[in-house]
C-alpha cells in the first residue's frame, strides 16, 4: 500500500476512458436502473436497490454527474494498494452533481452540489483486457462477450469470476468541494467585480448626490465618462477582495457544519496501527470503500435481515425513507476489539442523506453508528465480491446477496471468513 500522484492517464486511455464512462453512466443506473457493464457487482448490486426504492415511494429521480470543468475530464490518482493478484487505486475529478425528485411529474426537491467524484479503479496486476472478445456462457453456452458477462448471463443470469473484466470500478462516493475551477472562478470574480461596481457607485451617490446621481452626472459628460472609468478601474481589485471575502465565509461555514468530523481526526491512524499488527496486508482505504458500500447496500434494502453480510437487528424504519446518501468526508472510530480470532470494531460514519417520507422530500447530514467484525486468521482478498461467493465446504459458486445457505449443499456461509460483516447498524449523534 503506498501513494502515487501520476496522472491516471495510460497510454491506451483505458483507465481514464472507463472512469469517465461510469460518471456518464451513473446518472442512467441511479435514475433508470440501468446497469454499468464494467462497475463491480457490489456496486450494480446497490444501485439496483436504490433504484427499487425510489420505484416503491412513486418518485423520480433525475440524478446527473457532470464534469464541472468541460475541458478536463483527466482523473487524478491519490492512494493505493494491492495484493499478489490486483492493484487499486483511488481517482478524483470535480464533479457537480444535479437531483431533481418529482412526485406525479411534480418537482418537490432539486439541488446542484458541488462535489469530487472519488472511483476506486481495480485491476489485475499482470494480463490483457479483452472486455470485447467474444465468450461462451460456460452455463448456457449462450455468446456474449467477456464483459457483457460482468453483471451475469442474459440468458440464463449465472455470474462468473473473471479476471478478464479488469479494469473495473470497485468503489465511489462523492466529497462536497470548498474548491473552485478556473471556469468558476472566472464565473465568480465576474460576479463580484458587478457587484462591486455598484456597490461603488452607491456609495458615491450617497456621499456626493450633487455630483454623482445619475441625472447630475448626465449634465457633465467629461465627469460622466471619468466617473465610468474610475468605477471600472477602482473595482477590480474590490472584486477580487468580495470574492475572497465570500469564499472565505462559505469556508468557516463549512468548518464550523464540520466540526463533529474534526473528531475523528487521529482515529484512523489507531485503527490502522492496531489492525496492521493483527493483519499485516490490511488496508484502510480499501476497509473505508467496503464500509461505505456495506451501510449503503443495508440501508437500500428491502429487508437487510435477508442479506449475507448483516448480523444486526432491524433498522431504524426511518432509514427506508432514505433514496440517496452520499459519504461525508469522515470515518471514526469509537472502539476496537479483539475476540479470538476475530476483531470487532465500532465506527461513526458521517453521510450526506436525500430522505423522502409521505410529506416531504429533505436534504440532513446524518451520523451512523455501523459496527464491523471479520477474521483475522485469514488473509483479505481485495477482489471479494458477496456476489460470487464460492462455498468453502462443497466449493459451489453462488450469490449471496439474498441467501446465506449454499443452495447446494445446504451448509450456511460465514461471511466473516472472507471479508467484514456488518453487524449493527443506527444513526448516531
Amino acid at each position: 500500500m503506498g501513494y502515487n500522484f501520476f496522472n491516471i492517464v495510460d497510454v491506451s486511455g483505458t483507465f481514464n476512458q472507463k472512469l469517465n464512462d461510469f460518471r456518464t453512466s451513473l446518472g442512467a443506473a441511479v435514475s433508470k436502473g440501468k446497469n454499468i457493464t464494467f462497475a463491480d457487482s457490489d456496486i450494480t448490486y446497490s444501485l439496483k436497490l436504490q433504484r427499487e426504492r425510489i420505484v416503491r415511494k412513486g418518485l423520480e429521480l433525475d440524478y446527473d454527474v457532470y464534469l464541472r470543468d468541460e475541458n478536463d475530464d483527466r482523473f487524478t490518482a491519490g492512494s493505493n494498494w494491492k495484493d499478489a493478484h490486483y492493484e487499486s487505486t483511488v481517482c478524483n475529478n470535480q464533479c457537480g452533481i444535479k437531483r431533481i425528485v418529482k412526485k406525479n411529474g411534480k418537482t418537490c426537491y432539486k439541488d446542484d452540489r458541488k462535489s469530487i467524484l472519488y472511483e476506486t479503479i481495480t485491476d489485475v496486476v499482470t494480463g490483457a483486457h479483452p472486455d470485447d472478445d467474444p465468450f461462451c456462457c460456460p452455463n448456457c453456452g449462450a455468446v456474449s462477450t467477456v464483459a457483457g458477462l460482468q453483471n451475469g448471463c442474459a440468458y440464463c443470469g449465472t455470474r462468473f469470476q473473471m479476471d478478464e473484466l479488469f479494469p473495473k470500478v470497485t468503489s465511489y462516493y462523492f466529497l462536497d468541494d470548498v474548491g473552485i475551477t478556473k471556469g468558476e472562478f472566472k464565473t465568480g470574480y465576474i460576479k463580484s467585480y458587478i457587484f462591486a461596481a455598484i456597490a461603488v457607485f452607491i456609495i458615491a451617490c450617497i456621499a456626493k448626490p450633487e455630483v454623482y446621481l445619475p441625472w447630475n452626472l448626465m449634465l457633465h459628460p467629461s465627469k460622466l465618462i471619468s466617473t465610468i472609468l474610475i468605477i471600472l478601474l477602482s473595482s477590480i481589485p474590490l472584486g477580487y477582495v468580495t470574492y475572497a471575502y465570500f469564499l472565505l465565509i462559505r469556508l468557516i461555514g463549512r468548518a464550523f457544519s464540520s466540526s463533529d468530523k474534526m473528531e475523528t481526526i487521529g482515529s484512523r491512524k489507531k485503527f490502522e496501527t492496531r489492525m496492521k499488527k493483527i493483519s499485516p496486508e490490511f488496508s484502510f482505504e480499501y476497509f473505508t470503500s467496503k464500509a461505505l458500500s456495506l451501510i449503503k447496500t443495508t440501508i437500500f434494502s428491502e429487508n437487510e435481515k435477508e442479506l449475507t453480510f448483516y448480523e444486526g437487528a432491524a433498522l431504524d424504519p426511518k432509514m427506508k425513507d432514505i433514496i440517496d446518501l452520499n459519504y461525508g468526508g469522515a470515518l471514526g472510530f469509537q472502539s476496537f476489539r479483539e475476540e479470538g480470532n476475530y476483531v470487532k470494531v465500532v465506527t461513526k460514519a458521517f453521510f450526506d442523506v436525500l430522505f423522502a417520507n409521505d410529506k416531504k422530500v429533505y436534504y440532513k447530514p446524518q451520523v451512523f453508528t455501523a459496527t464491523f467484525m471479520r477474521r483475522t486468521d485469514i488473509p483479505v482478498n481485495f477482489n471479494f465480491s458477496m456476489t460470487r461467493i464460492a462455498c468453502p465446504s462443497c466449493g459451489a459458486s453462488f450469490d449471496a446477496t439474498r441467501i446465506k445457505n449454499c443452495p447446494y449443499c445446504g451448509n450456511k456461509y460465514e461471511i466473516t471468513s472472507d471479508d467484514w460483516a456488518l453487524v449493527d447498524l443506527k444513526y448516531g449523534k
